[in-house]
């Protein structure tokens, strides 16, 4: 399918590893630009260099997104460089572990800030250009704010966070017809989830368990997968979309996974 985002310019905060690459990638697919905005220079411009390699087209800010500043310095750079963005995807963030008995106020609070008040900041500098071409967001949301997941109050309220924000922005952006929409992750093995699995005494033991849990074709969703619905999220084809949460999640978060 042809989704008509030819010459597109859509920045992918943390577009440089992870769900965030796997979108950048489908999105040059499609003959999209995507400009990751991210604060990993040396992993930003190797994607960057993946994607023209292959033929692609790609650009990047390099910006700390906690920093208000910079962000705005992003955003400058990439309309200097395009005069326009048509789309953005907020993706950047990590699951930190800050829980509720062994966490603490001050860590609570910079996991807000390092996983959702981005969010937030990115979609407002870039929204003049949205109204100017009617363009789309899509926030990448975790599974954790409706399943919980124990230990992880932080990363958990700031998802529950972007997935009001996107209900939020959907009404308040109708009558500039700019769609917000969300895709939900369950599991999907980016290398932050790695990390994780190598905590465990077993790693692929744990892997495996996991997998039986995932109810269609017991396995974990791809980077890919996820970046092909939100290139479709962006594009016209899904032109009466919005306010949506759609779980790329092979069934993991409503499904009974005793299946």
């Amino acid at each position: 399918m042809d989704l008509k985002l030819k010459d597109k310019v859509i920045i992918v905060t943390g577009g440089s590893k992870g769900v965030g690459r796997g979108i950048c990638e489908v999105l040059a697919s499609e003959k999209a630009t995507p400009v990751i905005v991210g604060r990993n220079k040396e992993n930003v411009l190797d994607t960057v260099r993946f994607i023209k390699d292959h033929g692609g087209s790609a650009f990047y800010a390099i910006a700390e997104l906690m920093d208000n500043e910079q962000c705005k310095k992003a955003v400058e750079r990439i309309k200097k460089a395009y005069g326009k963005v048509d789309g953005l995807v907020n993706n950047a963030g990590i699951n930190d572990s800050i829980g509720l008995e062994k966490g603490d106020y001050l860590k609570f609070r910079q996991s807000i800030e390092r996983n959702l008040v981005h969010y937030y900041v990115m979609a407002q500098l870039v929204l003049p250009e949205l109204k100017r071409t009617q363009g789309a967001i899509v926030n990448i949301g975790s599974k954790t704010s409706l399943t919980g997941q124990g230990g992880t109050s932080g990363y958990a309220a700031a998802n529950g966070g972007r997935n009001s924000l996107t209900r939020e922005w959907a009404v308040e952006l109708l009558k500039y017809k700019i769609r917000v929409n969300a895709v939900i992750v369950a599991e999907c093995l980016t290398p932050l989830y790695k990390r994780w699995l190598d905590s465990f005494p077993n790693p692929n033991k744990k892997l495996e368990e996991i997998r039986r849990n995932i109810p269609l074709g017991n396995r974990m969703t791809t980077a890919k997968e996820i970046g092909n619905t939100v290139a479709f999220l962006l594009s016209e084809k899904s032109s009466h979309t919005t306010g949506q949460f759609v779980f790329v999640d092979g069934g993991y978060t409503h499904l009974d996974r005793a299946l």
